[in-house]
């Protein structure tokens, strides 16, 4: 089989290897199907995350078709159609013992520390399956991991319908942000620089959009808000994001923050002291894939029209190309296996 190893920062290479065994009686062989490039991947491939190890196979965005199963798995069969979770977690430090297995102390994510998805076959444990919903195609399945992380955020903030959210960057996180944010009931108000996205989260239905470029931001919010924001999600992390945002939200409000940066940013404690601000970090998923399934089985959610382009796997040096070339046309690309 093929897979896509990113042998260092900036070197990616297509190479043969065999087809991984079943090391275990609960563990199953997925046929990949899909796999979509996510922000982090583009990272790992540029050398900036700080979490990424080399070399490594990327990919946490990963459907595929079961095609083997080990003796002792019961909850999928061969055939299913499956999104495979990205976490691994080790179910005996605190964050797992407390239901939190997305922070484990010892994590390993798929694509990250330990072997993706980019590759026409993997092995995971059958309790890394997740079916995917009847009729939805792999290109658009890739697109539940990243709604995954958007239901993580909105369950930090524990938004409720009496909240004011106010989401920084329309980008696909941001997207994804309102779509979760917007079952809560509470109003949403989104801002970034580029006016085809806000003109994209109006048509959302979310209450009202700011061009920070064009727009007094702070001002606007004044004008929406009688106090600010109670809750606002950094989708756009800068090393900026987080003191604007403190400055920004009400008193006694929340702030999640999801970005990956190694620079420090300049935080004033004493805006959290006297707001009293709630100051939380948001990463990856903790048992979300269901609940985006369940949405979407529901007609909560829409899943389809996220991806801008799809290519062969076989073209993903290309793809990761055309994401550098920063062409705004470029939202999300899936490769495919088919």
């Amino acid at each position: 089989m093929k897979q896509l190893v990113t042998e260092k920062p900036g070197v990616l290479s297509i190479v043969d290897v065999e087809i991984p065994r079943l090391m275990d009686p609960k563990d199953v062989l997925v046929k990949m199907k899909a796999a979509g490039i996510c922000g982090s991947d583009v990272h790992i491939y540029h050398g900036t995350s700080p979490v990424a190890t080399y070399p490594r196979v990327m990919g946490h965005e990963i459907v595929g078709v079961i095609a083997e199963i080990g003796k002792d798995v019961s909850a999928v069969k061969v055939g299913d159609k499956v999104i495979v979770d990205q976490i691994a977690a080790c179910g005996h430090c605190y964050p797992c013992k407390i239901g939190r297995p997305n922070i484990c102390c010892n994590l390993k994510v798929r694509g990250v520390h330990i072997d993706g998805g980019y590759r026409e076959y993997m092995v995971a444990p059958e309790d890394a399956m997740h079916l995917l919903p009847e009729g939805l195609a792999f290109t658009d399945a890739v697109m539940i991991e990243p709604m995954s992380i958007a239901f993580q955020s909105c369950s930090r903030a524990g938004i409720s319908k009496d909240d004011i959210v106010f989401i920084l960057g329309a980008g696909a996180l941001g997207k994804s942000l309102i779509k979760a944010a917007l079952l809560t009931g509470a109003e949403i108000i989104v801002s970034d620089v580029v006016d085809q996205r806000l003109e994209e989260a109006q048509e959302l239905g979310v209450s009202h959009v700011i061009n920070s470029q064009k727009e007094d931001l702070a001002g606007k919010l004044k004008e929406y808000t009688q106090w600010g924001p109670t809750v606002s999600i950094d989708a756009a992390g800068f090393v900026g994001s987080l003191p604007l945002l403190m400055d920004l939200t009400c008193n006694a409000g929340r702030v999640i923050t999801m970005a990956f940066l190694d620079e420090p940013s300049p935080v004033q404690q004493f805006k959290i002291t006297a707001k009293e601000l709630d100051i939380r970090g948001s990463r990856l998923q903790n048992n979300k894939f269901g609940e985006v399934i369940a949405a979407y089985n529901a007609g909560k959610i829409k899943i389809e029209g996220a991806v801008s382009h799809v290519m062969p796997f076989t073209d993903a040096i290309e793809a990761f190309k055309r994401i550098d070339s920063k062409d705004p046309s470029i939202r999300k690309i899936a490769l495919s296996f088919e």
